[in-house]
């Protein structure tokens, strides 16, 4: 991670840090994965349309996300349960990662496709398909959708 995707990083972790009291480093996933069985991932860092896997009549929250990065590990069961309470959202996780690579993998094809310069990043989709929220104002949405839900 070279030092502009860092404070990018730590740019976009602070309000998640303090909501979740982690930080943001690279770090060894944890053992057991903290995907729930209802969630959906994709990508594994490969290109990818996101249009290809938005749900109609549904708001579709895309979270890119690596195991190595512990505030998406940390929201990744509270995006879990939302999911589970919401009948009408839907959780699309992305794994930046490509398959045996360590560490973050910023210069994965579906990072660099998407410009990610900090994660977790956040995509809001509207039930009618368009995007509607991305970057700040989705991660802000996000936070308030756990909020209002009792999801801490």
């Amino acid at each position: 991670m070279n030092s502009t995707q860092r404070l990018l990083c730590l740019g976009i972790a602070i309000p998640l840090l303090l909501l979740l009291s982690t930080s943001c480093s690279a770090v060894p996933p944890a053992p057991a994965s903290t995907a729930a069985s209802t969630e959906k991932i994709i990508g594994h860092g490969a290109e990818l349309n996101l249009k290809d896997h938005l749900v109609s009549g549904k708001t579709v929250i895309f979270d890119f996300f690596s195991e190595y990065c512990p505030p998406c590990r940390k929201i990744s069961p509270l995006l879990a349960r939302l999911d589970a309470q919401r009948d009408d959202l839907v959780v699309v996780k992305i794994d930046i990662n490509r398959k045996g690579v360590t560490g973050i993998d910023w210069g994965s094809p579906v990072a660099r496709q998407y410009n990610l310069q900090s994660i977790p990043h956040f995509k809001i989709y509207s039930p009618e398909g368009k995007l509607v929220a991305e970057d700040e104002q989705a991660f802000n949405e996000v936070l308030g959708m756990l909020d209002k839900a009792g999801i801490k």
